[in-house]
């Protein structure tokens, strides 16, 4: 048993529980960097997240209604590139899949920190209606398949922008959205063998602590500044993940 994977998972849930973002860009690029092999990393990823979500639907339920509208048509557009995904991940051979996974993370890494970090300061001009959430959830889907991040800050900002939801209703959507999604992706990679379940316990044994720990400090800590510097440093791990290649 490697206590640097629990230690992982209680950082990674602290932030989380701190900042309600984070977890997918900072855990898989983590796993890989402590030598995970990457298609192994994202499958793990994918359990880890799906367990830890379904812990942010309960408590999430209890103090806010939930948007399953909103939720359904993101994960009805989904359904199409988990299909894909699962075609890809058979058909692709795994050492040319590890290399691009690994670029792919890393542009995703980029994209979901920038928007992150600019947030409300972008106005677009397109018209807001909610048949463009198909069309995101199937882009979010595909993206989430292959490096398991990105589901949360992408539809985030988009839901925001282009939907023009209530920002209160936008956390519980992305939560209910992402667990359906993470499950699904999660059952592609175990399909193919590429989830390490043990590793994913050790993860989620350091989460729990972590979450309960971040979300009782996120009641005295300025969680926008966090934010912003936990986004630069997925932005520079995004770097850093295209550099390495």
């Amino acid at each position: 048993m490697n206590p640097i994977f629990i230690f992982l998972g209680f950082l990674v849930g602290f932030l989380v529980g701190l900042t309600g973002m984070g977890g997918g860009a900072l855990m898989t690029p983590s796993l890989i960097f402590l030598g995970v092999e990457p298609i192994i990393a994202v499958g793990t990823d994918l359990l880890y997240a799906t367990i830890t979500r379904v812990f942010g639907v309960f408590f999430h339920n209890r103090n806010n209604s939930l948007r399953l509208d909103l939720a359904l048509r993101l994960f009805a557009g989904s359904l199409p590139a988990i299909v894909l995904g699962n075609l890809l991940l058979r058909k692709i051979d795994k050492a040319v899949l590890n290399d691009y996974l690994t670029l792919l993370l890393g542009s995703v890494l980029l994209i979901t920190s920038i928007l992150s970090l600019v947030k409300g300061e972008i106005k677009v001009p397109i018209r807001p209606r909610r048949e463009y959430l198909y069309v995101l959830g199937f882009v979010v889907g595909l993206a989430v398949q292959f490096t398991s991040v990105g589901a949360g800050v992408i539809v985030s900002f988009t839901l925001m922008n282009l939907a023009r939801v209530n920002p209160r209703e936008v956390v519980g959507v992305a939560i209910v959205y992402g667990l359906g999604l993470s499950a699904l992706s999660f059952l592609n990679y175990a399909s193919i063998g590429s989830v390490d379940y043990s590793l994913a316990a050790l993860l989620v044994a350091g989460t729990v602590p972590g979450v309960y720990l971040g979300t009782h400090v996120n009641s005295i800590a300025d969680r926008e500044k966090l934010k912003k510097i936990i986004n630069v440093i997925i932005l520079i791990i995004g770097v850093l993940v295209l550099l390495g290649r």
